[in-house]
């Protein structure tokens, strides 16, 4: 179910794609219609994942060359790798990652025994009151997360980000943050889909190095977008007017619809911005996204304002038919949860062309 092999030197889980079995190339030509589309299509994602095992292979890693692959989306099994040495948190350097590792993970050990020296007798317990409400809200429906080692695990995750950064402490939508890194980095050790896993069931150590890296990772990530969560969260605020501005730009007829009917940006891009779309979509259509953004460091902050932007624009028709309770009822709950990567590919291609108009133009955004 596990293996501790890649638990000791992730760089072993790498595997080069096996060729297409005699029984796969037969199955496929008893339907020619067929045949030449799948052909082409294995094609093109085994060739792809011969160009990341290339670059992963290499004692030391070209960052630039893993970023141009990543953009377009990381193959499964090489994922946890790749966003590792994309965040910077795993050495591009092969001979210095399982010395990296150790040290890391036994650093997050030693936080979480600081910190919980008292049990919970001893936590802040305004910070740990959010947080034990949060976390059995985390991505609801989903088997993972409502086992109680996950919950315990996103607790401790949660607790320690927050007293190493008493300028925000723990805010709502951190806890949504965690869990594509929890999710990425237990696959490396199952073979089952890690959404229905019950993390108890792996050795003490391996649960412990899922944990650890996710909570350096999410730091990572936390680093470029602090401003977020800081006291009256200023980097959402600033996100939501540009996203306001941008949005009156590209689509007048839909922002002078929204002004109309007295709908203000905040009350639904906040959340956008907040929890970065997870609320919206699936954590695997997040997963998806997240290699795209793990590409550029800014992202995040940047990038995905034009992600909200293409992502409103996309329901335009629709809610310019709609008054000021229909607009806010569609945009809480919409039709999105049944998303696949095609539908998430196309909403990062959009914002990418908006991006690449407007980006220069960033200047004029209100509040800037």
């Amino acid at each position: 179910m596990f293996s501790s092999y890649r638990y000791v030197d992730p760089l072993c889980g790498i595997r080069r794609p096996a060729p297409i079995s005699r029984g796969s190339k037969d199955a496929i030509a008893t339907n020619p219609a067929r045949s030449d589309k799948l052909m082409r299509e294995r094609s093109i994602r085994t060739n792809r994942k011969h160009k990341f095992v290339d670059c992963l292979s290499n004692q030391d890693v070209n960052i630039a060359e893993l970023r141009k692959l990543a953009w377009a989306g990381i193959p499964n099994e090489l994922r946890p790798m790749a966003w590792q040495l994309l965040l910077g948190y795993l050495p591009l350097a092969s001979p210095l990652r399982a010395a990296t590792l150790a040290r890391k993970r036994n650093e997050y050990t030693s936080l979480v025994e600081v910190a919980f020296a008292r049990d919970r007798e001893g936590v802040d317990q305004q910070i740990w009151h959010q947080i034990e409400i949060d976390v059995p809200r985390t991505r609801p429906g989903v088997r993972l997360w409502m086992y109680g080692s996950t919950q315990r695990s996103l607790e401790r995750i949660l607790y320690v980000w927050a007293i190493r950064h008493p300028a925000s402490g723990y805010v709502q939508g951190i806890n949504d943050l965690v869990t594509p890194f929890f999710q990425v980095f237990l696959s490396a050790y199952i073979d089952s889909d890690p959404e229905e896993f019950d993390p108890a069931l792996l050795p003490k150590s391996v649960f412990n190095a899922v944990e650890a890296d996710s909570f350096w990772c999410l730091s990572r990530l936390l680093d470029g977008i602090q401003d977020n969560y800081i006291f009256a969260q200023p980097g959402i605020q600033r996100s939501v007017r540009r996203m306001a501005d941008l949005v009156a730009r590209i689509d007048a007829p839909l922002s002078s619809h929204l002004e109309s009917q007295n709908v203000e940006f905040m009350q639904f891009a906040f959340r956008w911005m907040n929890c970065l779309l997870m609320r919206e979509i699936s954590v695997q259509n997040t997963i998806r996204m997240w290699d795209t953004y793990l590409v550029c460091p800014d992202a995040f902050s940047q990038f995905h304002l034009y992600v909200c932007s293409a992502f409103l624009v996309k329901w335009s028709e629709k809610l310019r038919q709609m008054d000021f309770q229909g607009i806010i009822m569609f945009l809480q709950s919409l039709p999105t949860q049944g998303w696949g990567d095609h539908e998430v590919e196309m909403l990062l291609s959009e914002a990418f062309v908006l991006n690449s108009i407007w980006h220069n133009a960033q200047s004029h955004f209100n509040g800037k």
